[in-house]
């Protein structure tokens, strides 16, 4: 992932990849007009999944327009300040999300990205300590599970499971299910200060690696 995106015309990123607007991999569903002036694209893992947010800016016209997950979420057509900033809401829990877009020298813009206030790079890092991921494939279907540690939501495919806690004899276990697989989250002390809790998953008696949140 390229952090900030920088666009110097007639040169756009695509993809995290420098590429020319004439590049025959421009191809369908995007359109050449919004090819054109797209800069930047961002994936962002939250709870509810990865989410895809791309962002055309009009360097001639001032046009700025947000797209979250293919969906339209901020259109401005005339814009007469090229610089400033874009805020808007990503995922089942309205994350807050800012674009910024700032000059650097001529017709050279920077693109930055703030989640929650912090830049992406920041709320990655501490989102990789408040969250545990695991991918598992189960009756030809993937599924994404994580769990905030914070407040002991689980999360899977977009949607918060319904949980049971329950206290057992080396820690806690929170109880799901994923149709007819019974799961659950087993919190037990590492007895290291730094490592802190270790939580792992079990599905039908069987654990499943944790991935990089």
């Amino acid at each position: 992932m390229l952090l900030p995106f920088i666009r110097t015309l007639p040169l756009l990123y695509y993809n995290h990849l420098l590429v020319s607007p004439d590049s025959p991999t421009l191809s369908p569903p995007y359109s050449l007009e919004k090819m054109a002036d797209l800069v930047a694209v961002w994936d962002v893992a939250l709870s509810d999944g990865v989410h895809k947010i791309e962002f055309e800016h009009g360097t001639t016209s001032g046009k700025r327009v947000v797209y979250v997950d293919g969906k339209e979420e901020i259109r401005k057509d005339w814009m007469f300040k090229l610089v400033g900033r874009e805020t808007f809401c990503v995922g089942a829990a309205k994350t807050k999300a800012t674009i910024n877009i700032d000059a650097i020298s001529g017709f050279a813009y920077e693109y930055t990205l703030e989640i929650n206030g912090k830049s992406l790079k920041k709320y990655m890092e501490n989102r990789s300590k408040t969250t545990n991921t695991w991918v598992l494939h189960m009756d030809g279907e993937n599924f994404r599970i994580v769990l905030e540690k914070d407040t002991m939501d689980v999360w899977c495919n977009g949607k918060k499971l319904e949980t049971a806690g329950e206290f057992v004899d080396d820690g806690t276990e929170t109880h799901f299910s994923l149709g007819n697989h019974d799961c659950y989250i087993k919190a037990v002390s590492s007895g290291k200060r730094k490592e802190g809790i270790i939580h792992t998953l079990i599905v039908d008696n069987r654990e499943i690696p944790e991935i990089a949140s």
